[in-house]
This record gives C-alpha cells, sequence and structure tokens, in this order.
C-alpha cells in the first residue's frame, strides 16, 4: 500500500494520529514545526523526536518533498532552479537579487494551459497543479540559496513562475497560509504578490475571501483585440470584465493592484498604445510595472529599442502614470520562463 504523505495533514489530523499511536501532542506540535517553520523534509533530521517514532513515521508515511534538480547562475546574480518534483515533473523558481532585497519567483503548476504567444511556459502542455507543500518547498529552497549563496534572507515572493495561479486556488491560498503562518515561515503577505493573467471570476473571489497579499496583472496590452492575439484567455475574460473584478478587489481589500506590461518591439511599444494604457489605468487605479521581455528560443516576438521603451515610459509619465521599469534578467541563462523546463525535456509524463 501506497504510504501517505504526512504533510498533507493538518495540525489537528496529527495530534489525532499522534494520539492513536500513544504520542503526546506536543510531538505532533514538534512534527509540525519541523516540516513548516523549519523546511525540514527528512524525518532523520528531526532530533527533537526518538528513534522509535522517526523509524515509525518513516515506515509508514513520505514527505514528497521538492529537490533543485539544475540550478543557474547569471552574470547579473539571478539564480534559476529547476526543480524536480517527487512524480519526476519539473517546475521553475528562481531567485532575483537586488541591491534592496531577495526576491523568489515560484510556479504554481506544472506546465499551463493557458497558452500566451510570448511564454515559453505556454508552450508545454499543463500536467497537474502543485499542492500547497509544493509551492512552499520552492520557497525554503530558494530561501536556502539565497543564505548560501548571498548571505542574504528571502525578502519578497511573486507568484509569478510557470503556471496560472488562479486557477490553483486552493492550493494556492493554502501555501500562502504556510508562508505567512507565525507557526510556518511568518513572512508578511505584504511582501508576496500574486500575478495572474486575468481569471475575473477568481479576482472577485479573492476579495470576498479577503486576502492580504498584492495582486498583479499581467497586462500587456491595453485593447482587447491586441490582448487576444497574445493572451487567449482575454477572448472569456475581457478588459472590461477585469477593470469591474479589479475595482471590486480593491474595494474590498484596500490593495491597489499592479499592471505588469512587457513592451515587445513594434507591437505594443508605441505611444498610441502607451495612451492605451493611460486611459486604462484611469479606470483601474494601479501601479505599473513596465518589463523588458526576455525573449525565448523561436518565439515570434522580441524586445523593443532602448528608444521606443524610452519614449513609451515618458508618456506615461506626463500623463501622470508612476511607472517602474524591471530590466531583464538572466540574459546570459534560461531565465524565461519554462526555458528551462523545456531544454531539460523534464515536464513530459513518460518520466514517470
Amino acid at each position: 500500500m501506497a504510504k501517505k504523505d504526512i504533510r498533507a495533514l493538518s495540525q489537528e489530523q496529527l495530534i489525532a494520529l499522534f494520539e492513536e499511536i500513544n504520542e503526546p501532542a506536543f510531538r505532533a506540535k514538534q512534527v509540525y514545526d519541523w516540516f513548516w517553520a523549519k523546511g525540514v523534509t527528512d524525518f532523520g533530521q528531526m532530533s527533537n523526536l526518538s528513534k522509535k517514532l522517526r523509524d515509525y513515521l518513516e515506515e509508514n508515511f513520505t514527505i514528497n518533498a521538492v529537490e533543485i534538480h539544475e540550478l543557474q547562475v547569471s552574470s547579473d546574480r539571478t539564480i534559476k532552479c529547476a526543480m524536480r518534483l517527487h512524480d519526476n515533473y519539473v517546475v521553475e523558481s528562481v531567485l532575483i537579487p537586488h541591491l534592496d532585497r531577495m526576491t523568489a519567483c515560484i510556479s504554481s503548476q506544472v506546465g499551463c494551459s493557458l497558452t500566451c504567444k510570448f511564454c515559453a511556459t505556454g508552450k508545454l502542455k499543463r500536467m497537474r497543479n502543485l499542492n500547497a507543500d509544493e509551492i512552499f518547498d520552492q520557497v525554503v529552497l530558494v530561501k536556502n540559496t539565497a543564505a548560501e549563496r548571498y548571505k542574504a534572507p528571502l525578502t519578497n515572493i511573486v507568484y509569478m513562475g510557470m503556471g496560472e495561479p488562479l486557477l490553483n486556488y486552493a492550493e494556492l491560498l493554502k501555501s500562502v497560509e504556510k508562508i505567512t503562518s507565525p507557526k510556518g515561515l511568518g513572512m508578511s503577505p505584504k511582501r508576496i504578490t500574486v500575478s495572474t493573467a486575468g481569471v475575473a471570476k477568481m479576482i472577485t473571489k479573492l476579495a470576498d475571501d479577503g486576502v492580504k497579499f498584492n495582486l498583479a496583472l499581467s497586462l500587456h496590452a491595453a485593447n482587447d483585440t491586441k490582448r487576444n492575439q497574445i493572451m487567449p484567455i482575454n477572448e472569456t475574460n475581457t478588459l472590461d470584465n477585469l477593470a469591474e473584478a479589479l475595482n471590486y478587489f480593491t474595494s474590498k481589500t484596500g490593495i491597489r493592484p499592479t499592471f505588469e506590461y512587457i513592451v515587445f518591439r513594434d507591437f505594443n511599444d508605441s505611444i498610441e498604445d502607451a495612451q492605451e494604457l493611460v486611459d486604462y489605468c484611469k479606470r483601474v487605479k494601479a501601479k505599473v510595472n513596465i518589463i523588458e521581455y526576455n525573449a525565448i528560443d523561436g518565439g515570434e516576438f522580441q524586445q523593443t529599442t532602448k528608444g521606443r521603451l524610452l519614449a513609451f515610459t515618458q508618456h506615461l509619465e506626463k500623463n501622470g502614470i508612476i511607472c517602474n521599469v524591471r530590466h531583464s534578467r538572466g540574459k546570459d541563462i534560461d531565465a524565461a520562463c519554462g526555458q528551462l523546463a523545456n531544454k531539460n525535456k523534464l515536464v513530459s509524463p513518460e518520466l514517470k
């Protein structure tokens, strides 16, 4: 009989289990602490448990831990990790160092179903959702990498890796709870940003559930015709639908969303495109991140020129839009989301 993944149990379920085997409740709390506060994924390392109890857990349960399969370090200090899951699927996580912060970019699905034209992950089928434990493990592994490589703490988390977080809604919220709980990593939800391609009804649900983390919308075009071309999800989640959902989100949570806008050469980088973004920002009060494109192998989109990027951002600022330019990171490694998994050929059911 297959062993049960022990991390799928709540603390209350662990206590009930330990009572069944005549172990005191505080032992269950110790095990829970090893998992979620210390990020330990090996029963043998749980040094305050008896050898008899560790052996029992080893014989009867499994920990479906994530491990780093491949690691690439860029000259700009960005670190890309291919994370191997217990069933041999691979997802990607990235450590992005800045002067004042260390950010983990993590995945929520194996592959993705949304087929955005500019995204390497969009070339992969969605194999399955990640569970909360697997999302949590990515954070711990990137956190440990920051400590080992740069002697720095992890300060921020962005759900901007492989997959659409809002299509893995329950596990997304469970993972955030584990990351932010005092019994977990204890990170502030204000340090967490969830990025969505735009699932209007789930943005509304986030608002109703009273989440405290930040929300970003991958916008990339402020008219439906262009957005439909590069993001098929826009056909059922139009800019009007998204504006209504985002304004509802802000009214319920007090949190202003962020628009992420990748500038593609000769597609969405004109002054006319910038004006459409200005107009959309009048409908939805949002911060704007302008992002340089990390081109993917064989992709039809390319990075815009410095001149067009400057003219675009100057038009926004002239019209009262505060925007930050996020320069491309990891250009000398497989930093575009999905590239490393594609090259490893590890997002594949044949490996199961």
